[in-house]
């Protein structure tokens, strides 16, 4: 049996997988948590096979919940299940320790292929993700000025674009004020840009933003 925890904000969301999942023979929802905490928590207590991961939730979010589960439950293995479909978000990602990676606009039929393949220990990257992050590492795509963020700038960056301010941000990644500012400017002179509100116009242009969200 392979247990899974699903990860998500929303409610209708996970309601939806989990009616989707009970009806596939060895495969269980054992868990459901809103937030990357509830995720982190959940998964120290429980350990299942598998977390299906949202990206962008309250807190701290889907990126440093992951990074978190590698660290202290190395055989729970992370699928993100995203909106997010543009490079280098997908590429970031898989870095940082995750198994798989499918956009919310996938089948259920690949999202079952993705869990069973992530269980028996491949990992599993949607097709056209997939090609996505294979062309931006041979120079056949147009240049994304986001490529050039770090791990921990990106993760920033998507908190920042959501409305969550310095002090909130630095609480939730254990960070120093002063540290997520030094992130937040070093940011800004990558992207050639001066504040906040140029950074959402650039992200939104970039398609890096779940725009239902903002």
């Amino acid at each position: 049996m392979i247990n899974i925890l699903l990860v998500d904000d929303h409610e209708l969301v996970r309601t939806g997988i989990n009616r989707i999942l009970s009806e596939i023979r060895g495969i269980k929802v054992v868990g459901e948590a809103k937030t990357g905490e509830e995720a982190v928590q959940f998964c120290r207590k429980n350990h299942p096979d598998i977390v299906l991961m949202d990206m962008n939730m309250p807190g701290i979010g889907g990126i440093e919940a992951t990074k978190k589960i590698v660290r202290y439950c190395p055989d729970t293995k992370v699928i993100f299940l995203t909106v997010h479909s543009e490079n280098p978000i997908p590429y970031k990602v898989m870095q940082i320790g995750a198994a798989g990676y499918l956009t919310k606009g996938a089948g259920s039929d690949e999202m079952i292929k993705a869990i069973r393949q992530v269980n028996s220990g491949q990992r599993y990257i949607a097709p056209d993700i997939a090609q996505q992050i294979a062309l931006s590492q041979v120079g056949g795509q147009d240049e994304n000025p986001f490529d050039s963020l770090s791990e921990r700038e990106l993760q920033i960056m998507l908190m920042i674009t959501r409305g969550e301010k310095v002090q909130d941000i630095s609480e939730q990644l254990n960070l120093s004020s002063k540290t997520v500012n030094s992130y937040r400017y070093r940011m800004f002179e990558k992207l050639k840009i001066g504040g906040d509100v140029e950074l959402t116009h650039l992200a939104i242009r970039y398609n890096m933003l779940d725009t239902n969200n903002i």
